[in-house]
């Protein structure tokens, strides 16, 4: 990501990035180009928005996948999460972000890694509606979900294997490591 030196509002934010060509976090009033992504990163991430899809439809849950903003009012922030899930239809009156997700779902990349497990994270943690936030690896078949637990604590459970499936409680939702990882080639 790279910053631009000017500062902005949000709502220069959203006009202009409702024309450009490329994708921008934003961050109190500075804006971050986006990076492309490889194979893997949206073949993962398709898959798993497939397969969510499919396990919410009709239950007035929407999944959003990589051009849908979460918006963190608390803290003036704009983020592209590669999934998103909202079940609150407060989220229906906003057509360009979302503010109320229950789970964020981010692929890891070597130039976010970092971010998405440090800053970006301890932003997404000060949404009130979010009950998950997962981590998946390109490099190897590794899912890491983090959840908030009845004490506010953010527990961690990792899942590698093949057989086992992995769980997302915020939406009652199971599958394989093998079905997420479909057509996957790691470098």
């Amino acid at each position: 990501m790279i910053a631009s030196p000017n500062y902005i509002s949000s709502e220069e934010y959203l006009q202009m990035e409702e024309k450009s060509s490329i994708k921008h976090e934003y961050i109190d009033g500075y804006i971050y180009a986006m990076a492309g992504a490889s194979d893997p990163h949206v073949t993962i991430a398709g898959n798993l928005f497939a397969l969510v899809r499919n396990h919410v439809r009709g239950s007035g849950c929407r999944v959003y996948i990589a051009d849908m903003k979460a918006r963190i009012e608390s803290l003036n922030r704009y983020y592209y999460p590669d999934v998103m899930v909202t079940c609150d239809s407060r989220d229906q009156a906003t057509p360009v972000y979302k503010r109320f997700p229950c789970l964020i779902v981010e692929v890891l990349s070597d130039s976010t890694e970092a971010f998405d497990r440090g800053d970006k994270f301890a932003d997404y943690q000060t949404i009130e509606s979010l009950k998950e936030y997962v981590l998946i690896n390109t490099k190897r078949q590794r899912v890491e979900c983090f959840r908030l637990n009845d004490d506010g604590f953010w527990v961690l459970q990792t899942y590698t294997s093949e057989e086992k499936p992995f769980r997302l409680n915020s939406i009652n939702f199971e599958a394989t490591i093998t079905e997420l990882y479909e057509d996957v080639v790691f470098e």
